[in-house]
């Protein structure tokens, strides 16, 4: 259970919701109207704050509706939402697209996927053990 509270909104706005049965994102909504300009980066409103369990994480993803048709996409993606953070929730999106792009207060505007992770300790060694990939990088996989 994530504990949300609507802290301001220009209209009613529904919670975040999963769209079908099996959807792993659920959909947040702007709270505000505003223009993104051709090529510019805005910090959208939801007008939402949450309270994520211990241990797990909200990811803030792209919508590939408004990726696909319009260039527009999470800057971060995906942004990270931690379980202590209680401040509104902001989706930073960009526009790379070469119109301008309208975003009207209760559109959907990006993607929340709750996952539960786990902190690593990291520990200094001399040496790392041997893999057949070794140091290859970018690319090296011949994919």
């Amino acid at each position: 259970m994530v504990k949300v509270k609507i802290i301001q909104t220009q209209n009613d706005l529904p919670l975040p919701k999963y769209q079908t049965l099996n959807s792993a994102g659920m959909d947040v909504h702007s709270a505000e109207n505003l223009t993104i300009q051709k090529g510019e980066i805005a910090t959208i409103s939801t007008g939402l704050k949450m309270a994520l369990p211990e241990g797990y994480e909200a990811q803030v993803r792209p919508r590939s509706g408004l990726a696909a048709k319009h260039g527009i996409t999470v800057l971060n993606s995906p942004g990270t939402i931690d379980a202590d953070y209680r401040g509104e929730i902001g989706v930073i999106l960009i526009n790379l697209s070469t119109d301008n792009f309208e975003i009207a207060n209760g559109m959907r505007i990006a993607q929340l996927v709750i996952a539960k992770f786990e902190q690593a300790e990291f520990i200094e060694v001399e040496e790392l053990s041997e893999t057949k990939r070794g140091a290859g990088g970018f690319g090296s996989t011949g994919h």
